[in-house]
């Protein structure tokens, strides 16, 4: 169980194929019809939970290049 009370057993963990080795990385899973995310480093650290739905529309809004900032 992380701190924050989410039950996590048999969550199949995972962090994009274009991740580094530098620790700046997060780690999705399915738990429950929903998405959940945790700091790669701090595994048993705290989890955030999305709803599917927000969490399709976040990858929508990254893939169109709503969040990337400018130099």
């Amino acid at each position: 169980m992380s701190p924050n009370g989410l039950q996590l057993p048999g969550a199949a963990w995972r962090k994009a194929l274009r991740s580094i080795a530098n620790g700046a990385c997060v780690e999705v899973a399915s738990a429950s019809g929903s998405i959940i995310v945790r700091d790669s480093v701090n595994r048993s650290g705290l989890v955030i939970r999305y709803s599917t739905e927000t969490w399709q529309a976040f990858l929508a809004h990254a893939k169109t290049g709503t969040f990337d900032v400018s130099r």
